[in-house]
């Protein structure tokens, strides 16, 4: 995640186009013309060997021959050339090119490779190549072939699609939308999405951020990126390719439940991104973010002279997870005072369809200030009655006076039905900041986009319950067991192995006991059917994974010779159906009877681009028919798997119904985070299926499972799963630290249930010391504040907490966040004021130092109110070099370099 040299395209003061040719109809031709319209504010140079000048202007034959270094060259020459050409740019002076230019392959040798080889020795930024082109309006630069140039505004596009940039272009304009950039980033060979969001999420010019993905190249990267940006401003992303057929056959249920594209779904979810499906809904959204901010609440009210679209337009705001206001009284009373006695009485809010513009105005007046609304969305249907233009200037004349009471401004939404009068009404109320649609459903769509963000908002700040003490998995013990499983070969683990892993993480299961024989089987079910009444016998072979489906299971047995029938006859069934399977007997297992349990899947599939993914749905013979799943990225908490179950159907059947008590819920959502803990602590677990895991008011059983293993070479970032798309909790810096005055403490890495800590720590820190810390003797103590505190990227950031080890108590903590190029970090520490003088300070810092230098940092960095002595003198002993901000000399920077 790097956004270094990025300035030199967004803020460029000099751009060269390289290739540039006077020829009527060539792609460098129009290229020209387009940097000429789009009123760059810098010199634009141009580069072809050529041509001395073109059209009056000089023509230079390379970038040593420029009158200066330029910021930013757009190439537009043959394939074989542009290697070349970036090693002389970067030579003198260049930071950031656009390559428009196609053909450049792909692998070690290829000229792509070739382009990357010239660059990185100058850390000159990629942009491209195969793409249109880049165009930033708030500096007036449109390096591109596309048809015109956009509007200045505040939405960004990132885009792998050229004709999607165009298209958009052509749609913004038309309806006065703008953007803070446009990126057609083509094939991605260096710039990609996660080095753009992280750009534009830090770009206070950038409101919204839309994407258009074929495919992400790093995950890793991307997660990171899109998380921080999601948290900061409103991100729109359609994915194309969503019906792409998976490559290989599934040896899993989760396996084949999970397709390619649900398992990006369940990404772009994670990350709180907004994802549509196409173009129309990419610009539904655009035009809903162009005019509307963020805001809390679901509610809305309908306004319209047609009750039939009011009805319809009902239908489609629930459809979308939207809800109607229920007006006031009040309210009502009110609007029976302007409107005709045959109005809806009601919302929607029919004013019946000969309502001139007066009555438009006096509704619309009533639900601006009806505190139980949150939104409003006007319609209007062409009528020989009355004029829709009045009614549209009435309604933007109303939003313009409008000035609300104690309750802000609501956001409003139009949609006047009719093409004829479409470009009329827009012009009307886009000066009101209004956004218009030509049908009812674009109109409701649009508004729950803006909704869908906040509630994303909400669920990325919402902190988590601690998980129970009794969690205190034993995970030595299960690696043991998966590396002797690897020494020995297998690549699917034996039911005994499976049991005894999922006792190590807390997983209750149907315990499984091996048979040669059935003789051996009758005898081990004596044991099993005296303390369970009956049992259940099946196939133990390490090649047959789907035992029902060559005959290998019976159930409810309950004498020995039962047993032992039918271990004979299941053996003979696999042996004759899978003659060149291994068969090493069978396994018989206690037969749980739980009258109401539901039966549900748990699974994990290790996807091959986002890695180890958590998968929960209905489960039981039948489940790749009912298809009732949802999916996840780890690491999950407590919180996350209840949203993951709240996304199937099978959810309402684990609440009580009739006769029958809810299921144990909580126990189902923390046998998922025991999975994703398994998954971040043994990365060669590769899938997993537990199914059935039976749930009902007594908790969970696993009654029959399956675990494929192979072998992991990489080592993980600080010891966790190499393999995991977000960094989850880095569970090998967990230390206890003994001061040198002698004062004990755990510290570990935060975690997002700390957010309870915070109050009770706050409360034994001086309003001098909190000054002296936040600059502020006041500083933001809400749980937004406290939740961005605690719920880290530790791909980005680190934070030591140190607890008492008897009460658990917060006692200081500090903490790291590292740029995106993630070589500087800035550092702040902060300790109760009663155990100030103990030394925990100083070794609270010797632990983020030390994370910073494993972590691949090459400096510290951070800021000193220079009454902080204390500070200070702890800064020069550590071997900070200081350095007094030129912008407030009560301020010292302080510096440590770690290379």
């Amino acid at each position: 995640m790097t956004i270094r040299n990025l300035d030199a395209a967004f803020f460029a003061r000099s751009v060269a186009l390289v290739g540039a040719s006077p020829k009527p109809g060539s792609l460098s031709r129009h290229v020209l013309e387009k940097l000429e319209e789009g009123g760059f504010n810098g010199p634009v140079h141009l580069i072809n060997p050529r041509y001395p000048e073109i059209d009056g202007q000089p023509c230079f034959p390379n970038a040593a021959a420029l009158p200066e270094p330029v910021d930013l060259a757009i190439i537009v020459t043959p394939p074989h050339t542009v290697p070349g050409i970036v090693a002389d740019l970067g030579a003198n002076g260049t930071r950031a090119v656009v390559i428009i230019t196609a053909g450049f392959g792909s692998g070690p040798e290829s000229l792509r490779q070739q382009v990357l080889d010239a660059a990185r020795p100058h850390t000159l930024r990629v942009i491209g190549p195969n793409c249109v082109g880049l165009l930033v309006p708030p500096i007036g630069l449109n390096g591109s072939f596309a048809h015109s140039t956009p509007h200045k505004g505040d939405l960004a596009l990132l885009s792998q699609s050229g004709a999607v940039v165009t298209t958009v272009l052509d749609w913004a304009n038309e309806r006065n939308i703008g953007f803070s950039a446009m990126v057609s980033l083509g094939d991605m060979a260096d710039v990609d999405f996660g080095d753009l969001l992280d750009w534009f999420a830090a770009d206070t010019g950038t409101r919204a951020i839309l994407l258009y993905v074929e495919g992400i190249t790093n995950p890793k990267k991307f997660m990171s990126a899109a998380r921080a940006a999601a948290r900061a401003k409103p991100v729109v992303v359609v994915k194309a390719g969503r019906h792409a057929e998976a490559a290989k056959a599934a040896a899993s249920h989760t396996g084949a439940l999970a397709g390619v594209d649900d398992v990006y779904d369940a990404a772009f979810r994670r990350a709180g991104l907004l994802r549509v499906f196409d173009l129309d809904e990419l610009f539904d959204a655009a035009a809903t973010l162009d005019r509307i901010k963020p805001f809390p609440g679901h509610d809305l009210a309908v306004l319209t002279n047609g009750g039939g679209l009011g009805v319809l337009a009902v239908d489609r705001l629930v459809d979308y997870g939207g809800s109607l206001a229920a007006l006031s009284p009040e309210t009502v009373e009110k609007l029976n005072g302007v409107l005709p006695a045959t109005w809806s009485k009601g919302n929607p809010v029919d004013i019946i369809g000969d309502a001139p513009a007066k009555r438009y105005q006096a509704a619309l007046e009533i639900l601006l200030d009806d505190e139980t609304t949150d939104a409003v969305l006007v319609l209007n249907c062409p009528t020989g009655l009355a004029s829709s233009d009045e009614a549209a200037s009435a309604v933007a004349e109303t939003i313009k006076a409008h000035k609300p009471g104690r309750w802000p401004r609501k956001p409003v939404l139009a949609a006047w039905l009719g093409d004829a009068q479409a470009a009329d009404v827009r012009a009307r109320f886009q000066p009101v900041g209004v956004p218009t649609f030509t049908s009812l459903t674009a109109a409701v769509r649009g508004l729950t986009h803006v909704t869908r963000y906040s509630d994303a908002q909400q669920t990325l700040m919402e902190t988590p319950p601690s998980l129970p003490e009794d969690f205190t998995p034993d995970t030595d013990a299960a690696r043991a067991i998966v590396a002797d499983a690897l020494e020995a070969g297998q690549s699917w683990l034996r039911a005994p192995q499976i049991a005894a892993i999922f006792a190590a993480y807390g997983i209750p299961i149907a315990a499984a006991r091996p048979a040669a024989d059935p003789a051996a089987a009758g005898a081990i079910a004596e044991t099993v059917i005296a303390e369970h009444g009956a049992c259940a016998v099946k196939i133990f072979s390490p090649d047959i994974l789907h035992k029902t489906d060559i005959g290998g299971v019976r159930l409810d047995l309950t004498s020995p010779d039962a047993v032992e029938a039918a271990a004979a006859e299941i053996i003979a069934a696999a042996r004759e159906k899978r003659p060149e399977a291994r068969i090493d007997g069978v396994t018989v297992e206690p037969m749980i009877h739980r009258p109401g349990a539901r039966e549900l899947i748990v699974g994990l599939l290790d996807d091959p681009l986002f890695g180890p993914v958590v998968l929960f749905g209905q489960g039981g013979t039948a489940v790749e028919v009912i298809r009732d799943k949802a999916l996840m990225l780890p690491p999950l908490d407590l919180h996350l798997a209840d949203r993951l179950m709240r996304r199937t159907r099978v959810y309402q059947l684990l609440k009580a119904f009739r006769s029958e008590p809810a299921a144990n819920r909580a126990a189902v959502a923390l046998t998922l985070v025991k999975i994703s803990h398994l998954s971040a602590d043994i990365p060669e677990i590769r899938e997993m299926d537990i199914n059935p895991l039976l749930a009902d008011q007594r908790g969970v059983i696993a009654v029959d499972a399956r675990m494929r293993i192979e072998a992991e070479p990489a080592k993980g970032r600080h010891g966790v799963n190499p393999r995991f798309a977000i960094q989850p909790y880095p569970k090998e810096w967990e230390r206890t630290l003994t001061t040198q005055s002698g004062l004990t403490v755990l510290a570990r890495p935060v975690r997002p249930e700390d957010e309870a800590l915070y109050d009770a720590f706050f409360a034994k820190i001086d309003l001098a010391d909190v000054r002296l810390r936040f600059f502020t003797p006041k500083p933001d103590l809400s749980h937004r504040f406290l939740a961005r505190m605690t719920q880290i990227d530790y791909a980005r950031a680190m934070a030591f907490v140190a607890l008492d080890p008897q009460t658990g108590a917060l006692e200081g903590v500090v903490r790291l966040h590292a740029d995106p190029d993630h070589e500087r970090a800035e550092y702040a520490v902060l300790v109760r004021s009663d155990l100030k003088g103990q030394g925990l300070g100083w070794s609270l810092m010797e632990l983020i130092i030390d994370f910073a230098r494993s972590d691949g940092l090459k400096q510290i960095h951070g800021e000193v109110l220079r009454a902080n002595r204390s500070m200070l003198t702890m800064c020069r002993e550590l071997g900070f070099a200081e350095i007094v901000s030129g912008d407030d000399p009560e301020v010292v920077q302080v510096r440590l370099s770690l290379e």
